[in-house]
């Protein structure tokens, strides 16, 4: 080991912390110093790092003279960050060696959240379907009316399950692919006439009106039709589901223009609807697999909660913007801003 005073700490590209014979922060990296600040330098290790399990895993080090590890938790702005921090003594000396954690944690956290959510929106419904079958194999083996209600109820069930099953597989694609921007020039306008065209019959069944203004004059957009298929149907039979109850439903399209957004000219989709409005605090989590805002009507209408995080994934193939604006009372738009091809 060498002198904490000879030890070249602008040359480290990762984050260490050398704590000297007498407990005191001899000298630390740029890296850790961008975390902590420079003023630690020169304190007792306690002031500096603060934190009870990393200060036990020093003392531990300090008493046995065996290398150890332990955990900091710190923060990078808003973000709250996790570090591993390998704990090495020598000759009374501790070097503290840290390992930024956070993504592999946010993804461990973000798989076990996963399998959580989708087993239980897979479990009610089997449970709805064992339950009924055990029925119809029972009490109502010959109760016709009862036999026809509860059939009804497992197609219904058997349905969103197939629709949830299938939103898995297009988000998992969506998400394959993500890093690949497509490279077909598409004309904007016609594919959103066209993905208006083929929901004819669900717009009809919700008794909605919906008015298309085209205005991009054709414009051309970098995109995977089906893909944008999907967003712009995705959007529409959100926008139906949700806001039918204001009756009118707004498709526009813009002219081509600058977007600040973009750094550049693109083109905007506005799906617009006059229903009951989105709280402001829901807003920015609309996009995450599985929220919803209202649980039990979204089950209810056949949402999977996955439609807005298939848009925010394909929008983001595309090097476009996804933009959700809402007044509670008003009504909610739904903006995708595409660069022109």
């Amino acid at each position: 080991m060498v002198d904490a005073t000879a030890i070249p700490t602008s040359a480290l590209p990762f984050p260490v912390m050398l704590i000297a014979a007498d407990q005191t922060v001899a000298a630390i990296s740029p890296s850790l110093a961008a975390v902590l600040g420079h003023h630690v330098v020169g304190r007792h290790y306690i002031n500096a790092l603060r934190q009870p399990i990393t200060l036990e895993a020093i003392e531990t080090a300090l008493r046995s003279g065996q290398p150890g590890q332990t955990r900091w938790l710190g923060s990078d702005g808003g973000r709250d960050t996790t570090w591993l921090v390998h704990v090495t003594p020598d000759a009374g000396r501790i070097v503290l060696t840290f390992e930024d954690r956070t993504a592999a944690e946010a993804v461990g956290q973000f798989r076990r959240d996963f399998v959580a959510n989708v087993s239980h929106e897979l479990r009610t419904p089997l449970t709805a379907l064992q339950g009924f079958i055990e029925t119809l194999r029972g009490a109502a083996r010959n109760d016709a009316p009862a036999r026809e209600r509860f059939l009804g109820i497992m197609e219904r069930e058997t349905a969103r399950m197939t629709h949830l099953v299938d939103d898995l597989l297009s988000l998992s694609r969506v998400e394959e692919n993500e890093r690949m921007r497509p490279a077909t020039a598409v004309e904007f306008g016609p594919l959103v006439a066209a993905t208006l065209a083929d929901l004819e019959p669900v717009i009809a069944a919700s008794g909605v009106t919906v008015t298309l203004t085209d205005d991009s004059g054709r414009a051309e957009v970098r995109a995977d039709a089906n893909q944008m298929r999907q967003v712009v149907g995705n959007l529409i039979e959100n926008a139906v589901k949700y806001g039918a109850s204001g009756g009118v439903l707004n498709v526009t399209l813009d002219a081509p223009a600058p977007h600040r957004v973009l750094r550049g000219e693109g083109v905007a989709l506005h799906v617009q609807d006059r229903g009951p409005g989105i709280a402001a605090h829901h807003i920015p989590r609309l996009t995450e697999r599985f929220y919803r805002v209202d649980t039990h009507r979204s089950r209810a209408l056949g949402g999977t909660g996955l439609g807005l995080a298939i848009v925010k994934h394909i929008v983001n193939r595309h090097r476009g913007r996804l933009v959700i604006d809402s007044t509670l009372g008003q009504g909610t738009t739904f903006t995708v801003i595409l660069p022109l091809a």
